[in-house]
């Protein structure tokens, strides 16, 4: 890790261990929750690490990547993804039956893994990381909608990074794979939002131009359902850009 990455890390851990200089009262899961439903990430982070549980870990873990990814600066997302990977293994530590709290290893390590890039990840196994913490989540829970999504993910993300021959003999990953996490997802949550949003976009990393009817179906169910969560009206915005993107794209 880079001398100014560090710096950041231990920076984060201080914000959510020590506010202000003041210890961090413990409040309650649902005022987390309440702080991640209007979009303070950073404050639902807080709350949910001060409970010191494994629910409120996880939460915490999700609140900062979901910071990282759609809110931080450039510079700080490395060392927020390092600090939600964190949390999101000492979920599992604490409870390694919540499937939540695997699901947000997963999560973690695989935003933390774009950030550094596809090759450097290859290197240090994050696709085997990632799977590894998926595969303990649907082994908890199979009905569990986010590790759907996250399956799905993964072997879009290898598929369309390496292609089908390379993913499939080096990882196992394979589009039809991807393809049928992602209904089984639809067909769990047919209402969520990030459901078809996150099936749209890892077709679109598959092969833009075989797959842009059905993602542009995907994106225009995901628009049409209205956001309910601050994280959704995010989600809403990022699909009603990428839906004009594709449309001007095939006119």
């Amino acid at each position: 890790m880079k001398p100014a990455t560090i710096l950041r890390f231990l920076i984060l851990s201080l914000l959510y261990i020590v506010p202000s200089g003041k210890p961090l009262a413990a409040s309650s899961l649902e005022d987390a929750k309440a702080a991640w439903t209007q979009g303070q990430f950073v404050e639902a982070a807080r709350i949910g690490e001060s409970l010191a549980t494994s629910e409120g870990y996880a939460l915490a873990a999700r609140s900062l990547v979901v910071h990282a990814v759609h809110v931080a600066a450039g510079d700080d997302r490395e060392a927020m993804l390092e600090r939600a990977t964190a949390l999101a293994r000492r979920a599992v530590e604490l409870d390694p039956d919540n499937a939540d709290a695997h699901v947000e290893v997963a999560h973690a390590i695989g935003r933390y893994a774009e950030a550094i890039g596809p090759y450097k990840a290859a290197s240090e196994g994050y696709a085997e990381k990632i799977r590894a913490a998926i595969d303990a989540a649907m082994q908890l829970d199979p009905d569990l909608v986010t590790a759907h999504l996250s399956i799905g993910g993964w072997h879009a993300g290898i598929v369309g990074a390496v292609g089908s021959f390379l993913a499939r003999l080096t990882y196992g990953a394979t589009e039809r794979e991807a393809v049928a996490a992602f209904e089984r997802a639809l067909a769990l949550a047919p209402d969520a939002k990030e459901v078809p949003y996150q099936y749209a976009l890892s077709l679109l990393d598959i092969d833009e131009d075989e797959h842009r009817e059905k993602a542009e179906d995907l994106l225009e169910r995901a628009v049409a359902i209205a956001p309910a969560t601050a994280h959704e009206r995010l989600l809403h915005s990022r699909a009603v850009e990428r839906l004009k993107a594709i449309r001007a794209s095939g006119g």
